[in-house]
């Protein structure tokens, strides 16, 4: 199976390249930019396109969202003129306004901000223009390098000493991109052998937590893997933040759908999270002890 990824600095691609090169069955092609034309996808032959999902649109500037969209749909007309299949990712950010209860994959995002909404229109337009789509919605993705990677940001302004601010009164999934790369991969394997399983799913973490304890839990694993390799460093502060004053939001995915048609289990926010932190921890003192044996 051929699979093209675009916006090659993107964490997704990244996680995405690392996982393909542990397996035989799957040849990754990056595109370094975001658009894709009919006659480049025609030349390169992938039997699915993906594109990585905006982590934070609610953040961005709206022109940079539009332009998100509008490079989404012209992957869709290269697309739909060459009958590869689109799998777009997409930020639970578009559920703005989040859910007291878990959100299903049939609730389609209504949200009031207008960039927000310029995303829906073109994941109606997936839906009514092109059956061979996957829309994965994903919690906040993590990963240690790359574009929208959250945890290299976080992990670099503590170590600083720099103070990290993270809301505690919206509550979601955080999702590792290496999960995802792995989901990604096992689904379309699938759909490659004939599942004809296409539509819209959620792929996010377990257990639901605000912005703030994820971050102070990586606060805390970061400061006890440093001590138990004998470093000791003033890692700054976290502190919290308060968007919501009347209840706490909402934005939980129910990933169920995922499990029943294509086996995958989500994988827990703290495993990943340690391992990618233990992952950090080994490259800084590999690249510590190098500097000394090169300057001695």
């Amino acid at each position: 199976m051929k699979l093209l990824i675009l916006d090659a600095g993107h964490c997704l691609s990244l996680a995405l390249a690392r996982e393909v090169s542990r397996r035989a069955d799957t040849e990754l092609i990056i595109e370094q930019g975001t658009i894709i034309t009919a006659s480049r996808l025609e030349a390169i032959a992938p039997d699915a396109v993906i594109v990585p999902p905006l982590a934070h649109p609610l953040n961005m500037a709206p022109a940079a969202v539009t332009a998100h969209a509008d490079a989404v749909e012209t992957c869709l007309d290269a697309c739909l003129a060459l009958n590869v299949a689109l799998v777009w990712c997409v930020s639970d950010q578009l559920y703005e306004d989040g859910l007291d209860v878990l959100i299903d994959e049939h609730v389609v995002p209504a949200p009031r901000d207008e960039s927000l909404r310029r995303l829906v229109q073109t994941g109606n337009r997936i839906r009514a223009e092109f059956q061979r789509h996957l829309i994965v919605r994903l919690g906040p993705l993590f990963a240690l390098e790359g574009s929208h990677a959250w945890l290299n940001e976080i992990i670099d302004n503590l170590v600083l000493g720099q103070a990290v601010s993270a809301a505690e009164d919206v509550i979601f999934c955080p999702t590792s991109a290496d999960a995802v790369a792995m989901a990604l991969i096992g689904m379309l394997q699938q759909q490659a052998s004939g599942a004809n399983a296409w539509g819209a799913y959620h792929l996010a973490g377990t257990e639901p937590v605000s912005a703030f304890t994820f971050t102070s839990m990586v606060r805390t694993q970061l400061l006890t893997h440093l001590e138990g390799r004998g470093e000791k460093i003033a890692l700054g502060e976290v502190k919290p933040l308060k968007h919501h004053h009347d209840a706490k939001l909402r934005r939980v995915l129910n990933c169920r759908r995922v499990l029943d048609v294509f086996g995958v289990h989500q994988k827990p926010w703290r495993l990943e999270a340690g391992r990618m932190i233990d992952a950090w921890c080994f490259t800084r003192e590999h690249n510590r002890v190098s500097n000394t044996g090169a300057s001695a």
